[in-house]
């Protein structure tokens, strides 16, 4: 839930009551100084005032001493140090012009003065971020941004602690603020920050990042959440009260001393749960949610078995974060039950430590910066050999998406767990291969990888990794990566980090050697989907270089992608060949008319009688719920419709899930050659590999040649795209036998 913006005690003037503020902060963390804290706050103050005086300007609210405190109070909940939290108060005034950095630093030393300069660094990248475009859309600005950002980061962590601390207070700040301010800093907030919190391990922050970002750019599932949760309040606090009652009482029989609390799941995870699950918010097991703190790890699991014994679980929701840690370092047990009244029940399961780790991540080990600490110590180090691996690779491909991607990585929890030959666990997105694998462990590993073993079994290199395997790496003494590692139709790598690994390689790789293979590259690939007389001259104006050699070099080296450039010869085929071809962007739905029986899908059932409701007139697209009424079908309704959510409240068996009906996939007939060496079995691996990709067959001739063995295949396939027919020739030529797999233009 959103955390409530906290009211800073003030005099009857209205102004500041310092010596009340200090008191409470130093209430947080006795260990601060008072003196120096008061001293810093005197001159952020005393800095405005005088500005302000200069320029005859007041504004209210807009406060640059009353910002400072603020992230001062958000960094010593985080038990930053002294010179954070007065970085943090005099930052605002820097920021503004309203006092020169050369003060800060005479007044308050270099170790403050660099903090706020990196975190004036890190500033820059609220300036080029435009409100309507995610990060992944961004612009080469804020590649260079995000990486001196990132360079802050690695060289005093504290930087990017004040900067998230600020950014908290500035979406705290935008309530009142214009629509267009809200987008920006909401966007911004999402994209960058909210996912650096959650890498860095600050749980509370990131939720309270998440949550105020989600109220703004998605703000009708917001409310219609929020209005969810809070009908149900009242009876699911009393409801957690009796169970932590009867939970603590069978702990404290068991001589378990434990900390047993609530917890309120916050409105973006439910969101984000509903969405991934395909669930109603009813289906959602964790909004019911107690938290048990215990001294020992193994007193978690005695505590696990309690809870197992009082109520049953509900398989496959039972997460082990103790043994398998999640790469930001959370550690917990999470288990699902049936409690009380058949009710669905989570319960999280950690030691304080652990707790402690996981509401302040990499701010838990920062007193002990510099010292030898026990168990659990490294994280604060691991998290930095990611910001520094994310550095090196960046460097090498510059590429916005795959920062992206890394920042927001792990905040999917579909992750694979597997182990080296050593016996060291490897987290990896769901999906990921053999070769991403051997890049995430290695750079050298990956370029030398000639196979792999799964559990001792040789497996094909684009085979996907299941949690609990055991991984093992061929290599070859002088091996370099292959281009077809490169092609998404054959599946070889997943993760960005692999791809820019392999694209650097190519890219130091000899130009001439590059035009030799990006021209065979790009001459195969144009002959195996029947694309002939494409202008390569114009070609190569159309992917933004200047010569044909420049397209060669830049296909060989990987700098561009196969598929785009065969999307771009498609649009340059001649006009009398355009209407032979597949289309690139799928065709445009018909409109619907609503109301007409089949437009809307309810799940389980099929098509029934449907009416639109008059109240909130739902059309295409809007998110929509279904309400049974008697004896005139299905009343469909906006979720957020007030009719509806009162409705559901009283008679929450009648809402049912519905969708706007599906829109027509437009296909295309293709025909395709195969040629192979004849094999028994071939035609139902071909048939196998149709099925995977689920398309239709619409006519198949087979021949063989008893004089050279081979066997030919003729087959009219319904394709939706060009993109699919590239992947569907590319799993065949994967077949064993096949000597060629590609499209056959009709005369």
């Amino acid at each position: 839930m959103v955390q409530v913006r906290a009211h800073q005690p003030v005099n009857d003037d209205g102004s500041i009551n310092l010596e009340a503020w200090l008191g409470h902060v130093l209430s947080v963390d006795p260990a601060l100084d008072r003196d120096a804290l008061r001293e810093a706050c005197e001159f952020a103050r005393e800095s405005e005032q005088q500005a302000n005086a200069a320029q005859n300007l007041w504004i209210e609210g807009a406060s640059s001493f009353r910002a400072g405190l603020e992230i001062a109070e958000i960094l010593a909940d985080l038990k930053l140090d002294q010179e954070s939290l007065v970085a943090a108060i005099t930052y605002r005034c820097v920021r503004e012009g309203k006092v020169p950095l050369s003060a800060v630093h005479q007044r308050f030393g270099p170790v403050v003065a660099k903090l706020v300069d990196g975190v004036l660094r890190m500033a820059a990248i609220s300036a080029s971020l435009n409100p309507r475009d995610s990060l992944v859309l961004g612009s080469q600005a804020q590649v260079e941004n995000l990486r001196k950002m990132l360079v802050a980061m690695v060289d005093d962590v504290r930087v990017a602690l004040i900067k998230l601390a600020e950014r908290t207070c500035a979406i705290r700040a935008v309530k009142e603020a214009s629509e267009e301010k809200r987008q920006r800093v909401a966007r911004e907030v999402f994209d960058i920050y909210a996912p650096l919190a959650h890498r860095l391990g600050i749980g509370h922050i990131k939720w309270e990042l998440e949550d105020l970002s989600f109220r703004y750019l998605e703000p009708e599932q917001y409310k219609q959440i929020a209005k969810l949760l809070h009908e149900r309040r009242l009876d699911r606090e009393q409801y957690i009260n009796e169970v932590m009652s009867q939970l603590r009482t069978e702990l404290e029989d068991t001589g378990i001393k434990a900390d047993i609390s609530g917890r309120a799941k916050h409105i973006y995870s439910i969101w984000r749960k509903m969405q991934r699950k395909g669930l109603q918010f009813s289906q959602i097991y964790d909004v019911r949610a107690v938290r048990v703190l215990v001294p020992q790890v193994r007193d978690c699991y005695t505590a696990l078995g309690i809870v197992h014994t009082l109520w049953r679980h509900i398989p496959k929701e039972f997460d082990d974060y103790i043994a398998n840690p999640k790469e930001n370092g959370y550690r917990s047990l999470h288990t699902a039950v049936l409690g009380p009244e058949g009710k669905v029940l989570e319960v999280q399961i950690r030691t304080q430590s652990m707790h402690e780790e996981a509401e302040l991540g990499v701010c838990a080990h920062w007193r002990y910066k510099g010292t030898d600490v026990k168990s659990g110590s490294n994280h604060y180090e691991e998290k930095i050999s990611w910001l520094r691996q994310v550095l090196e690779w960046h460097e090498e491909l510059g590429d916005i998406g795959g920062l992206a991607e890394q920042l927001r990585v792990d905040i999917e929890p579909d992750r694979v767990y597997v182990f080296t030959p050593d016996g060291h666990a490897i987290d990896l997105p769901k999906g990921a291969t053999p070769l991403d694998f051997a890049y995430r462990v290695h750079t050298e590993i990956g370029h030398n990888c000639r196979g792999a073993k799964i559990n001792g079994r040789i497996v094909p290199l684009n085979y996907s990794l299941q949690t609990g395997e055991q991984v093992e790496i061929i290599t070859g003494k002088q091996g370099v990566p292959s281009r077809d590692w490169l092609n998404p139709n054959l599946g070889y790598i997943t993760t960005s980090r692999a791809r820019a690994k392999i694209i650097h390689w190519f890219k130091l790789q000899d130009r001439d050697h590059n035009i030799l293979i990006g021209k065979n590259l790009l001459e195969r690939e144009l002959n195996r989907l029947a694309l002939v007389g494409v202008d390569v001259q114009k070609l190569a104006e159309k992917a933004n270089v200047k010569t044909p050699d420049d397209l060669y070099a830049a296909l060989g080296a990987g700098d561009l992608r196969q598929v785009h450039v065969i999307n771009l010869a498609q649009q340059l085929v001649e006009p009398d060949r355009v209407s032979e071809q597949l289309e690139l962007i799928p065709r445009k739905a018909q409109g619907y008319r609503p109301g007409k029986r089949g437009d809307i899908q309810i799940q389980g059932v099929g098509n029934l009688l449907t009416q639109m409701a008059g109240c909130c007139q739902p059309l295409p697209g809007d998110p929509i719920v279904g309400y049974i009424t008697l004896g005139r079908g299905v009343s469909i309704h906006r979720q957020d419709c007030a009719s509806v959510l009162q409705l559901g409240s009283r008679e929450p068996e009648r809402i049912i899930q519905v969708s706007w009906g599906p829109v027509p996939v437009q296909t295309y007939p293709v025909d395709i050659l195969i040629r192979a060496y004849d094999r028994s079995g071939l035609l139902r691996d071909v048939t196998q590999v149709l099925l995977n990709e689920r398309l239709n067959v619409l006519a198949v001739n087979t021949s063989s040649n008893k004089e050279d063995n081979t066997a030919t295949m003729a087959l009219t396939v319904e394709i939706p795209g060009l993109d699919a027919l590239g992947r569907l020739l590319g799993r065949i030529a994967q077949l064993p036998n096949i000597i060629e797999a590609r499209r056959q233009r009709s005369a």
